[in-house]
């Protein structure tokens, strides 16, 4: 699996489920097998199960094991359960992430562009993303 996810990122290090989860890494939109897209405002990484499947919460409170992929959230198939997590890169580049990694990710643009950037979990103060990192939205209350 190489280096996963620091377990401060993910919500399932805070033990108890439904506890404080702000500031975990958000899903995008997510799509069960044979189901609709879900674009999501709570949903969130709450393990990591390998180097592209990660135990995800859902919109409904549910949690299931999906396979992260690099695309668009109009562009996740439906024969298996897929999600996506965007990064905004600091040139304002909106990407895809395709693997997590320690602290950087590799990601896919939209014009198939690929790429490594170390990632923060939102943005600063102003609102600005440090120059040759990436941005990844996270939960809030």
């Amino acid at each position: 699996m190489g280096r996963p996810i620091k377990k401060s990122k993910l919500s399932g290090a805070s033990g108890a489920f439904g506890g404080d989860f702000a500031g975990k890494i958000a899903v995008t939109a997510y799509r069960p097998s044979g189901g609709a897209k879900v674009d999501s405002t709570t949903a969130y990484i709450v393990s990591q199960r390998g180097s592209k499947l990660f135990k995800i919460h859902l919109e409904d409170s549910t949690e299931a094991v999906y396979e992260l992929k690099a695309v668009s959230p109009g562009n996740l198939g439906n024969t298996s359960n897929q999600f996506m997590v965007q990064v905004t890169l600091d040139d304002s580049t909106v990407a895809y992430v395709e693997k997590f990694y320690n602290n950087t990710v590799h990601y896919v643009d939209s014009g198939g562009n690929t790429g490594t950037v170390p990632y923060s979990l939102g943005t600063d103060i102003n609102g600005s993303i440090e120059s040759g990192h990436g941005n990844i939205d996270i939960v809030s209350e």
